[in-house]
Parts: C-alpha cells; sequence; structure tokens
C-alpha cells in the first residue's frame, strides 16, 4: 500500500506538469521519507552533515537562502484546501516505485537531528523539488547528477546505474542455493554493511577478476601479465559485464580461497614460533577483519588485497574456457598450503623483518604476483606428470 507523507508549505508552484517546487516548514518536515532513490546514505561524520547542520542551527531563518534545496520524487503530489500543505503519496519500492529523497538525505538528518537537541526552526525554511511519478532510469539520472556538492564515490554511481544488477541476482542465487547470507556494501554510507575492503563490491569484482586466465596471461601476447589491484570504474560496459558474468561462477572458489588464506593466517599468528609476535608484513592484530561470507570473522586486520595475489595465482588451473583443469576440492587445499609455506609466508616474514609494512603497498608488488603464478605452474606440471606416470602404470599393470 502506498504511505502518504504531509509536507506543510508557504508557497509552491508547478514548473511543469510533473514538477512542484516548494518553500517548506523545516521544523515539522518529515524525516523519515524513504532513501531509496539516492545513490549513497547519509554519514553525520561528513564534512556534508556537519557544514549543514552547523547552518541550521546557528541561523535558521537565513538556511532557506543559504541551502540549494531537497528533491523528492511521490507518485502523486495533493495540495489541502488552504495551499498550505501537500500531501505526498510515495510508492514503496517493493510496490515498483522510485520515491523518496533523491538529493538531500544529510539535509533530512540534519532536521531531525536539530530537532531532537530542541533547537528552534520555527523560522527555518528549505526549498524542496517534487518530481511526479518518474520511472526507475529517470530517478537515478537525477541523483546522479545532483550529488555532486560533495565527493561521490565510483561504486555508489556503478549501483545508481544498476550495473551491479547482474552480481545481485547471482549472490541471491548463492545465498538460496547453498544457504550463505553475503555481507556486501554497493554504495557510500550503506547502512547494515561492514565497513572492511573485504565486504565491498568492488573486492568481489577483483576477486572474479584475478581468475581470468585469457585476459591475464603471462605467456600470452597481452601486455597486462596479472591483473591490476584498481580503483573501481566509473562505470561497467556491456562488454565488462559479459565478462564478469562468464567469470562469476568462479566467484565460490575465489572466497574459498581467500577464507582459507585467513584461517591459515589466523592460526599462524595464534600459534607464533616467539609468543605475542607477529612476524607478518601487513597483519596488525590489534584490528577485526570481516569477509563476505557472513560466517567468517577474523581476530586481525589485513588489506583488502592480500589474498589477490595467491587468488590470481589459481588461474593456472583453468582452461580458455574458464573450467579447471583439474578437479578444484582436490587441489585448492594442498596447493595453497604449498605456496604459503614456499612463497607467501616467506614473503610476508621477509618484508615484515626489512620494515615494509604497508599492506596495500606489498600485494601490489609484481614480484610476489610472478613468484606466485611460476610456483602454480610447477605445481600443475607436477600434478600432470603424476596422473602421466599413475596412468601408465596402470596400463603395464593390465598387460601384465
Amino acid at each position: 500500500m502506498p504511505k502518504t507523507w504531509n509536507l506543510k508549505v508557504d508557497s509552491y508552484y508547478h514548473a511543469n506538469p510533473h514538477c512542484i517546487i516548494a518553500t517548506a516548514h523545516i521544523d515539522n518536515f518529515p524525516t523519515d521519507l524513504p532513501l531509496e532513490p539516492n545513490i549513497r546514505e547519509p554519514n553525520r561524520k561528513s564534512a556534508t552533515y556537519k557544514q549543514i547542520f552547523d547552518s541550521l542551527t546557528t541561523q535558521p531563518e537565513k538556511f532557506f537562502e543559504r541551502h540549494s534545496g531537497i528533491v523528492l520524487c511521490a507518485n502523486q503530489v495533493k495540495p489541502n484546501k488552504n495551499k498550505t500543505s501537500l500531501e505526498l503519496e510515495i510508492l514503496e519500492a517493493s510496490e515498483g516505485g522510485n520515491d523518496g529523497v533523491i538529493n538531500g538525505g544529510h539535509t533530512v538528518l540534519a532536521f531531525e537531528q536539530a530537532r531532537n537537541y530542541k533547537y528552534n526552526l520555527v523560522q527555518a525554511r528549505v526549498k524542496v523539488t517534487i518530481h511526479i511519478g518518474l520511472q526507475e532510469d529517470e530517478a537515478k539520472d537525477i541523483a546522479l547528477a545532483s550529488n555532486t556538492t560533495s565527493p561521490v564515490d565510483s561504486r555508489s554511481k556503478v549501483n545508481a546505474r544498476g550495473d551491479y544488477q547482474f552480481i545481485k541476482q547471482y549472490l541471491a542465487q548463492l545465498e538460496r542455493t547453498q544457504g550463505r547470507k553475503f555481507r556486501i556494501a554497493y554504495y557510500q554510507n550503506q547502512s547494515g554493511a561492514p565497513k572492511n575492503g573485504q565486504c565491498n563490491v568492488s573486492h568481489l569484482l577483483k576477486l572474479i577478476n584475478c581468475l581470468d586466465r585469457n585476459k591475464y596471461n603471462p605467456d600470452g601476447r597481452t601486455r597486462t601479465k596479472h591483473p591490476p589491484v584498481s580503483n573501481t570504474p566509473s562505470q561497467i560496459t556491456d562488454k565488462e559485464r559479459e565478462r564478469f558474468t562468464t567469470l562469476l561462477p568462479l566467484l565460490s572458489q575465489g572466497l574459498w580461497i581467500e577464507q582459507r588464506l585467513y584461517e591459515i593466517i589466523q592460526s599462524h599468528i595464534t600459534n607464533p614460533r616467539r609468543k605475542g609476535v607477529n612476524d607478518l608484513a601487513s597483519i596488525d592484530t590489534r584490528k577485526t577483519t570481516l569477509l563476505p561470507d557472513s560466517k567468517y570473522s577474523f581476530g586481525f586486520g589485513a588489506p583488502a588485497e592480500l589474498a589477490l595475489p595467491i587468488v590470481a595465482s589459481y588461474r593456472v588451473f583453468l582452461d580458455k574456457d574458464y573450467n579447471w583443469i583439474l578437479p578444484f576440492d582436490e587441489f585448492a587445499e594442498d596447493f595453497l598450503q604449498h605456496i604459503w609455506s614456499n612463497n607467501f609466508r616467506k614473503y610476508l616474514v621477509s618484508e615484515k623483518t626489512a620494515g615494509n609494512t604497508v599492506g596495500a603497498k606489498i600485494c601490489r608488488n609484481h614480484e610476489i604476483w610472478e613468484s606466485l603464478y611460476v610456483s602454480a605452474q610447477s605445481y600443475l606440471n607436477g600434478c600432470l606428470v603424476k596422473m602421466v606416470n599413475s596412468s601408465k602404470r596402470e596400463t603395464l599393470t593390465l598387460k601384465g
């Protein structure tokens, strides 16, 4: 059922048949309007919020002149008989609506907090632009264009365009079929999502990107030999979405590799050779880490990029159609233990000894990516040789 909110106004006019601009009272402005169309949630710690709150509470009577206003979307707008109030009919997202605050989430939060602190806002007014009956694409377009007064991260813009829909649908499918629960942040200040870099949607895309053996092949002619540890793109093209969709079936394995690496690190720092000493660079025992799968939490902090070089080494075991050359469950654990003992642990220990403790920089070190890739090739070759020799022995036994 649609819900209604009343907006007390001094005046209003129709800018066009589907847009009303009004001068609204702040002291009873509805602060529980949905934020569905907005591309990020308000953050009371941000400079934007603090500036708005300060302007509102120091000189509320001048707020109208100093603030650019709030942008809303409603399914219908009905003025009362005296034209002193506007009734906003809001459709919920489940009803196919895109109604609520398009731009001005920080402002509405400032209204709520100022009222909670008993500031006198009787003279405070704000300009409100109300769009009526917007389609989803139209609401997103306005949200993207409006949220430019303070930085909006690329991930929020990509999400606002609906470009993460393919991965949201895939994760929902995994949750249903595998009984898992994911905690993923798709946009800035998303409530209920951890701020750990590992729980960022960008991180999931990096995990599966690391397994693209066709795009990143040191033995091929491509310029980029190893996957980059880069920022989130401002958009996902149709071609990239198609590539990521092809790689999505590998996400579960990528998440497993990361989870097992963290379990190995947890065991290592819990039972060190010298008690009380953490000999691994980039690992901070004063912090905690949450992984995308809500089952996994760890008592140490690590850069989000930590597992990427290891995940990338597993692409050696994929063929050009992204099928595992060997059954994943049969080699994955043994190979991970192999490169931890022979490569990665020694690398982190040596970096800590050298005083290089900035985790993200360590994970961008080209040498470790190359070393792990070569180690994976050697491991795979050894497995294949064993399989051939075993097959030959079986043939000879049958002949005898």
